[in-house]
């Protein structure tokens, strides 16, 4: 086997400790490779040669580096804020092992270059010992662990406990996939060493190395940004432009005038896209209405503007306005600016608690930016959401101004998600939404918002993150349940997150720093054996976001029920009561999930 020099010895990034020769690994101890009666000498080198890889590999594992990664796989195994399927606790365990070996392996470089060398033989042997020991014991422990705390965690949110959590395919799933990140990672260091070696024949070692390093990394942000990825972009795109095209099972073609896509309507049935004629198409009649409200109800106004509908965002918006002029939404006691998600989707709960709130005397509108759904939304492309949102409620809003002030509806604004995200990119401070917007109900909001993270620093003294306190909710209030909307109270806006919701509570912080929400106790569903371990627990909340959708109402990010709530504090109508809030809670059960 080949010596490694001393200039070799480069930070292990995700890859192994310098390692002096071991008996075990080298060629001399290799088994004999001479030929046997009836077995054919080629096969027996390639099985030999199979073996000495294997063995180098994981013989030239940094002993460090194994270290924290047996202790990443245990802080993987802990709790979260939601249940995770086994095949996503595989994925978060094989990402934790993969950081812990490249934090540790990192460490025993460091150690190195300071002259502390402790795993030389026979204490490197020791070590393996040692660590195979102490993975025997903590890796079963961990996992009969693990299954405790999951179905504890399904407990609190009610989640059916019968599924089995296949533990022996998240160990599998893991060592796969930390294998894989291991191997690439030392894939790319052993490109950057040789490339090092040889520019080093002609300039110092040292600066060969800087120059081979840049490189590599050039190559690979060259390869991703303008090859990979936009192959990878485009493909996506037309695979979720397909799916747009398709329609709801229980959304038909509107014959009333005041939606969009019927026979009056300025914007065509084919171009709404699959969330735009599921919006325009559901929501409740004016007979549900006013069986609710025992009066007489009005047709609810719903216009919306698919990316086919127009060439442009301000296209679209300009559209949408004109589908408001149509049906008379001007004339409405209550206009909703609504921000959707990537693909276009409006919550049918949060619009339809707004249309039993006043008996159907109300207009929403709504324009779709993208055919990703909101991850892929946020990933690939972070300033269209907030632009479609500025751009929806400036012409809206540019068009309200124009009726005469005693007569104009409430303009009101409304996100879930995504579109909270992208809604509140149309206001620079609280202030300005206060003064521009009669109120707003925000749902879910992902924490990298800007005016969400501005209000919550402003949060009173002592104020818990989780549910945020200003000024008694004089203006703007925070709820993670109805019993946290004060009675009486009428705030401009509502912020509604849940204590176990990922997508508010997730962010970049997570990998170093401890949040605050995490210390300050417990919540509705929030386990208390959650705890903050550092790269840990930034994976296990991005992994407990893919399904965070689909947990029982009031859990997760699924929000239903207390969207009643929220809306009967921001702009409830004369006579209003607790009671009321009660029975609108009842009518949603029927339409919530």
């Amino acid at each position: 086997m080949e010596a490694r020099t001393t200039d070799e010895q480069v930070p292990d990034d995700l890859v192994t400790e310098d390692v002096t020769a071991d008996p075990v690994v080298t060629e001399e101890a290799a088994p004999a490779t001479t030929a046997t009666p009836g077995r054919p000498s080629g096969l027996r080198r390639v099985r030999a040669a199979i073996g000495r890889h294997r063995r180098r590999f994981w013989f030239g594992l940094s002993p460090v580096g194994l270290a924290f990664a047996l202790v990443f796989f245990c802080f993987s195994m802990t709790p979260s804020l939601l249940p995770r399927e086994w095949y996503l606790q595989g994925v978060a365990s094989g990402i934790c092992v993969g950081l812990g070996y490249a934090f540790g392996a990192t460490l025993g470089w460091l150690l190195r270059s300071f002259g502390f060398r402790p795993w030389q033989e026979p204490r490197r042997r020791l070590a393996y010992r040692v660590l195979l020991l102490a993975a025997v014991v903590l890796i079963p422990l961990f996992g009969v662990l693990g299954a405790r705390w999951q179905s504890q965690v399904r407990e609190l949110v009610h989640v059916d406990t019968s599924d089995r959590y296949y533990y022996a395919l998240v160990l599998l799933i893991a060592f796969v996939l930390a294998r894989l990140l291991i191997g690439v990672a030392r894939l790319l260091r052993r490109t950057v060493r040789r490339l090092g070696r040889f520019g080093a024949r002609w300039i110092p070692a040292p600066l060969a190395k800087l120059i081979a390093t840049i490189a590599v990394t050039a190559v690979l942000i060259t390869l991703v940004n303008n090859t990979l990825g936009p192959a990878l972009l485009k493909a996506a795109n037309q695979s979720f432009s397909i799916s747009d095209q398709g329609t709801p099972d229980d959304a038909v073609q509107p014959t009333a005038i005041q939606r969009s896509g019927s026979a009056a309507s300025l914007v065509r049935w084919s171009d709404l896209g699959r969330e735009g004629r599921g919006f325009v198409a559901g929501g409740p009649t004016t007979g549900e209405i006013a069986a609710f409200t025992g009066n007489a109800a009005q047709e609810p106004i719903r216009v919306y503007a698919g990316l086919e509908s127009a060439d442009s965002l301000q296209a679209e918006a300009d559209l949408v306005v004109r589908e408001l002029e149509r049906t008379g939404a001007f004339d409405r006691s209550v206009l909703v600016v609504a921000t959707t998600t990537g693909r276009g989707w409006v919550n049918q709960a949060a619009a339809a608690a707004l249309e039993y709130l006043w008996g159907g005397d109300t207009a929403i509108a709504a324009m779709q930016y993208s055919h990703f759904p909101s991850p892929v939304a946020f990933v690939v492309d972070t300033a269209t959401p907030p632009e479609a949102g500025r751009v929806l409620f400036d012409a809206v809003r540019a068009r309200w101004l124009t009726e005469p002030v005693d007569s104009r509806p409430r303009l009101l604004v409304l996100g879930e998600s995504l579109g909270a995200y992208g809604g509140q990119g149309a206001f620079g401070s609280l202030d300005d939404l206060a003064g521009r917007a009669d109120g707003a109900v925000w749902v879910g909001t992902p924490r990298f918002t800007p005016l969400w993270s501005q209000i919550t620093g402003e949060r009173d003294a002592g104020s818990p993150e989780q549910v945020p306190e200003l000024n008694h909710c004089a203006v703007v209030c925070f709820a993670g349940t109805p019993a946290d909307l004060p009675a009486g109270a009428h705030p401009k806006v509502v912020y509604l997150q849940h204590a176990t919701d990922p997508v508010v509570w997730w962010s970049g912080d997570l990998l170093f720093r401890e949040p605050d929400w995490l210390a300050e106790g417990n919540r509705a569903g929030f386990s208390s054996h959650m705890t903050w371990f550092p790269l840990a627990t930034f994976w296990q909340v991005t992994m407990d976001m893919v399904f965070s959708s689909d947990m029982p109402d009031g859990y997760g990010h699924h929000y239903g029920l207390e969207l009643a709530d929220a809306w009967a504090a921001v702009v409830p109508p004369t006579g209003w009561t607790a009671a009321d809030t009660t029975r609108l809670r009842a009518e949603l059960a029927s339409i919530v999930p």
